[in-house]
């Protein structure tokens, strides 16, 4: 282990002011650290002012808004800080990304989704294919691990599919997909492949190139920032997509795909969030540097803050599993083999004999454990595992979650199911 768990939570006002709360809500949006609290309120007083002036505060935004790019496309591993591009979140992005393609599409083309994905991976591509005519193909999970059935993938391809759209990192069951290999199956079938990045964003090394994915999506909320959305896309495709948007809106990408005035204090919040993992990341290289070789500087830091992020979570979800594995009534859904944690993040999902999940998460929230229960918008796994009226528990970590946090859930758990 490199990661120093309390060294990290001294940066997070939140464990001083709930010292006995244990977050495990991660997944519907992370705790930030001190530093995204101050941008946002240093952008007010600074440099608080509309884009594109000729006076200091409005220069001073342009400045930092592409500042946040520029880390943001280190982040991502994109090519330029133009494939990058900022909003409300994922979903809102996503939306926009859906009725641009539609412009392109015509009735009987074919969109694929799967089982696993949340909603907002899942509506925008639905609402087109209703608008448009679309024929939409479903890909199936595999219900012993919750994987994605790659041969039910496979099926769903044909020559008129036109656009693959998959989740990178399941917000329910915890998957990690086999994104690289999706890319390759969807451009094989001459489709333009769509990947849900917003449950991968906060848990493992990101690389746009290394996925070969056409766009990217995530939302800053869940790595530790501020609620602002980003959305990579290649940037050919970007510029030669129309995206709905206001006329005087510049025409080239990103900026015309950033409809109205952007959240300028979130994208300063945004910068802080990723300073806070760089600066995690200039202090891991010794340990995990060699293992990206291609990478250096600021994209290297990146690389190896979310590589130590993934070691130390994986240390937490091996201890959460073999806890839930061994309280008696408890159903795990998703992977539990330690030889495959490395396909899974720290998102864990379980059902109780007896217990319904509203009430396990009620009596948590009184012990102030805080964990998820219902389908928390993954509406299509919930239905194929056959849980779309209660959902599930959902407990999720981070990387300032503790082993001694874990124990104390058991402990508290155990008192409610004995």
């Amino acid at each position: 282990m490199t990661l120093n768990p309390n060294q990290i939570r001294t940066q997070f006002p939140a464990f001083t002011h709930h010292v006995n709360t244990i977050f495990f809500d991660n997944p519907a949006g992370t705790q930030v650290p001190q530093g995204v609290i101050d941008a946002y309120s240093t952008y007010f007083s600074r440099m608080n002012a509309n884009a594109g002036g000729f006076f200091q505060t409005s220069r001073a935004t342009d400045e930092m808004t592409d500042d946040v790019r520029q880390e943001m496309a280190y982040f991502l591993n994109a090519n330029t800080p133009n494939e990058i591009v900022f909003g409300a979140n994922m979903t809102t992005l996503n939306f926009a990304l859906s009725r641009a393609l539609a412009q392109q599409l015509q009735p009987g083309d074919e969109v694929v989704l799967t089982r696993m994905d949340h909603d907002a991976n899942v509506a925008p591509w639905l609402r087109i294919a209703q608008d448009h005519k679309l024929t939409v193909r479903w890909v199936d999970i595999i219900e012993a691990d919750c994987t994605l059935d790659l041969d039910s993938l496979e099926a769903a391809l044909t020559d008129r599919t036109k656009i693959v759209a998959t989740v990178h990192a399941s917000n329910a069951v915890g998957t990690i997909n086999p994104v690289a290999q999706i890319a390759q199956m969807a451009h094989a079938a001459n489709a333009l492949y769509v990947v849900d990045a917003v449950q991968s964003a906060p848990h493992i090394p990101l690389d746009v190139q290394a996925i070969g994915c056409d766009f990217l999506l995530c939302s800053a909320y869940k790595f530790f920032g501020p609620h602002v959305g980003v959305m990579w896309g290649k940037h050919d495709l970007l510029q030669t997509l129309m995206p709905y948007k206001v006329r005087p809106a510049k025409d080239q990408p990103p900026y015309s795909w950033e409809t109205g005035t952007p959240n300028f204090e979130g994208i300063a919040a945004l910068g802080a969030a990723l300073m806070y993992l760089k600066t995690i990341g200039a202090q891991q290289r010794t340990y995990y540097q060699q293992r990206f070789p291609a990478f250096s500087g600021d994209a290297l830091d990146y690389k190896c803050a979310m590589e130590a992020i993934r070691v130390y979570e994986q240390g937490l979800v091996t201890e959460l599993i073999d806890v839930l594995q061994t309280t008696p009534g408890v159903r795990i859904y998703g992977i539990t083999d330690p030889a495959r944690y490395d396909d899974r993040c720290p998102t864990v999902v379980f059902t109780h004999a007896t217990h319904s999940a509203a009430t396990i998460a009620q009596y948590l929230a009184k012990k102030h454990v805080y964990v998820w229960s219902g389908d928390y918008y993954a509406v299509e796994i919930m239905r194929r595992l056959g849980h779309a009226d209660d959902g599930m528990v959902r407990v999720g970590l981070a990387h300032y979650n503790t082993h001694d946090e874990i124990q104390r859930f058991a402990t508290i758990l155990r008192e409610l199911l004995a």
